[in-house]
């Protein structure tokens, strides 16, 4: 059953469009990354699922549905229950995500609606395995290492239960590991609670192993999506085959890692093609005008002119 659904989403700051068309569809109980460049639009969309865009964003296309209610239609009113209830956000940066002037332990009973006991408090922040919860609790946001704060977001994120957690880059500012510790718990938390996970990602190998399906976005569309082992591993879009060869990992001993070359778009408007043609080593000459739809090929939905080959299978 559907619990998320994008569709030809296209969202402005200005004069620089951020998504140009972007389609995607989760399922209930799905783990699925989002992956891609900087820039590609992993966070805009994130954002758009909440109704959390910033007021300089305007969305001029598409919508977003959260179990059938449109995200864009929603009042003020309805869209603080959505996110109180419905949805959790984890974000990169932990800190800014915390309120400066006050006490941990009053945030994460907020976040249990206000109706929290200090015990519940305090088994909230034992749940995401914080060594000495009822001093975190007595502690303010900058007394807090950086994983100690995350651990506090995710256990505020979890509070509700949530059918829909959104991670943008939770473990981006963390050690290396600490960041495996942090993801674990996520990903065991939303488990348990039967929670759906989009998770936006730098981290392809990570996302392969923990996720059930990967978008890939470019130039703010989602270029090739499926199940992630199968993508990454056999990927049907150029995009998708540079991005996974770039990876550290991805090369046998003494080979050197290639480099995706040019950069990314910066979109003023509809791409008229394929937004990836100018980097892309299999071009054809209608890339550059007509804009690819979305095809099935070996599983995956891919947006490619050359969908029907194994374009990545000589990467």
């Amino acid at each position: 059953m559907t619990l998320l659904e994008v569709d030809q989403l296209v969202v402005d700051y200005g004069a620089v469009r951020a998504l140009d068309g972007a389609t995607l569809s989760v399922a209930r109980g799905e783990t699925v990354g989002i992956v891609g460049e900087s820039g590609s639009g992993k966070s805009t969309l994130g954002s758009a699922i909440g109704g959390l865009l910033p007021k300089a964003a305007e969305v001029t296309g598409g919508e977003v549905k959260v179990d059938g209610s449109v995200v864009g239609s929603m009042s003020a009113r309805e869209l603080r229950a959505l996110r109180s209830t419905r949805l959790g956000y984890v974000f990169q940066e932990p800190i800014g995500s915390l309120d400066p002037t006050m006490r941990i332990g009053r945030q994460v009973a907020l976040a249990l609606r206000g109706r929290a006991s200090r015990a519940d408090v305090l088994d909230r922040l034992a749940t995401v395995k914080l060594a000495d919860p009822a001093r975190v609790a007595r502690g303010y946001p900058h007394q807090l290492s950086g994983g100690m704060a995350q651990r506090v977001a995710i256990a505020m994120a979890m509070a509700a239960e949530p059918e829909l957690l959104i991670a943008d880059e939770p473990t981006a500012a963390l050690d290396s590991q600490v960041r495996d510790e942090v993801l674990d718990l996520v990903f065991a938390l939303a488990a348990e609670a039967g929670t759906t996970i989009l998770w936006l990602s730098h981290d392809l190998p990570a996302v392969a192993r923990r996720c059930s399906r990967v978008a890939v976005m470019y130039g703010g569309r989602v270029v090739e999506s499926g199940p992630a082992s199968a993508v990454l591993a056999e990927p049907r879009h150029p995009y998708t085959a540079a991005l996974a060869g770039s990876v550290p990992g991805a090369v046998s001993e003494g080979q050197r890692l290639v480099a995706i070359p040019g950069q990314p778009p910066v979109l003023s408007g509809a791409s008229p093609g394929c937004s990836f043609a100018p980097r892309c080593p299999a071009v054809l000459e209608s890339c550059a005008g007509e804009r690819p739809r979305s095809h099935v090929s070996g599983g995956h939905d891919v947006l490619c002119h050359r969908a029907s080959e194994t374009v990545g299978a000589a990467r």
